[in-house]
């Protein structure tokens, strides 16, 4: 008697570059790439088949002296995966900084 095996792969596209990748974890996940089609942004890529777009978007409020990501010379503060069901945001968080003086 064969007992029939259930792949755990999931094969993942991104909507703005060439990249392909393949997983193997079950548990739930999104595959994330240094886009190049997003000038190296770190997107999300989605499940091959799915009809999605993944956009950059820029940051709207004061920044200061924050370090934060830039994209085409514009500071951006997420990237959005737009599907049929709905939107998925992932956030960039501005970088702490700390500086250290002598007692």
């Amino acid at each position: 008697m064969s007992i029939p095996l259930l792949s755990t792969k999931r094969y993942w596209v991104c909507p703005n570059c060439p990249t392909e990748a393949v997983s193997d974890d079950p548990r739930p996940h999104t595959k994330f790439h240094e886009c190049p089609g997003l000038l190296g942004l770190t997107a999300p890529m989605v499940p091959k088949g799915t009809k999605a777009k993944v956009e950059a978007q820029e940051r709207e409020d004061y920044i200061g002296t924050e370090q934060i990501r830039m994209h085409e010379g514009r500071p951006v503060m997420s990237v959005v995966t737009t599907r049929d069901e709905g939107q998925d945001v992932a956030v960039f968080a501005p970088t702490a900084t700390a500086t250290a003086k002598e007692l």
